[in-house]
């Protein structure tokens, strides 16, 4: 009996049929930023159907996840200087779970998740080469995941960096906090402010301000 190819070496042939010459004009013509829209979109797709518990759609959306992976590695092999495979790619993520699980792969003891993710960080944070809360944080994220994560950053960091204009909330619950939150945006709509512009205005200010603390510290 002749064995079968793993479902992943498909996807990686077809993938390659598609992109190659007398494959599909479309894929031939794409790049990796003419893709990343798609990215985007199925990754919205995928978080949808898992809030919406769809199981189908779930194992469809994570499929089109897949897809862009193994379409822009396959892109990438094509580089002249630096060309990569998913196999690289995979190689890459597959040692970097397992230098950061040393508690798994390793020696080390942990009392539990958060001192997981508090390893985590500080080893992601040495191997970066990373000495500011900002450096990683991708800009372009939506407002309120990125004044998320950077204040979570800061935190990490051991800074003391607290909001310019701080707001006491009653709500004890995600689905209150949500509605304090259309509340804000509700009003905000009625003064005819935008709330997106209004919030990424202000984690600039906050990016500014971890910038100052840091120069000031490690001028210190």
């Amino acid at each position: 009996m002749v064995d079968q190819p793993s479902q992943l070496e498909e996807l990686r042939r077809v993938m390659d049929r598609l992109r190659s010459p007398g494959g599909c004009p479309w894929d031939a013509e794409q790049n990796h930023e003419s893709l990343l829209k798609y990215l985007l979109e199925e990754s919205y797709e995928f978080i949808e159907a898992v809030e919406q518990g769809d199981r189908v759609a779930m194992r469809e959306e994570l499929g089109d996840v897949l897809l862009q992976v193994y379409f822009h590695a396959r892109m990438a092999e094509e580089h002249p200087t630096d060309p990569f495979s998913v196999e690289d790619v995979a190689q890459v993520v597959a040692q970097k779970l397992v230098r950061r699980h040393p508690h798994v792969f390793g020696d080390v003891k942990v009392s539990g998740s958060a001192q997981v993710l508090e390893n985590w960080e500080a080893q992601k944070a040495a191997e970066k080469g990373r000495t500011s809360a900002v450096e990683g944080v991708p800009l372009a994220q939506p407002a309120m995941a990125l004044a998320a994560k950077l204040m979570y950053r800061a935190e990490k960091f051991g800074y003391d960096l607290p909001i310019t204009h701080p707001v006491k909330i009653s709500a004890t619950t995600q689905g209150e906090l949500g509605e304090l939150l259309m509340g804000i945006i509700d009003q905000a709509i009625s003064l005819g402010l935008d709330p997106e512009a209004a919030l990424r205005g202000a984690t600039k200010g906050y990016i500014a301000r971890i910038t100052e603390y840091e120069a000031k510290t490690n001028g210190s």
